[in-house]
């Protein structure tokens, strides 16, 4: 579910999902089934994203409290 949220908040920012998948280490299929798939993310990989991104970890599952 928290992939749907990095998803909308690499394209409202303009943030290429290649770029993040480079940062945290991952193929950029991955990093697109998180965003489209909404592919399970480990807390290891989910922190790995915040830092990329420079965002604190609670922007995404806050979001997740607001559904």
């Amino acid at each position: 579910m928290v992939g749907k949220f990095i998803g909308q908040y690499l394209t409202e920012n303009g943030i290429k999902q290649t770029f993040v998948a480079e940062k945290v280490g991952i193929p950029k299929s991955q990093m697109s089934d998180i965003c489209t798939k909404d592919r399970s993310v480990d807390s290891v990989l989910y922190y790995k994203i915040c830092k990329a991104l420079n965002v604190p970890l609670e922007t995404f599952l806050e979001k997740i409290e607001e559904e």
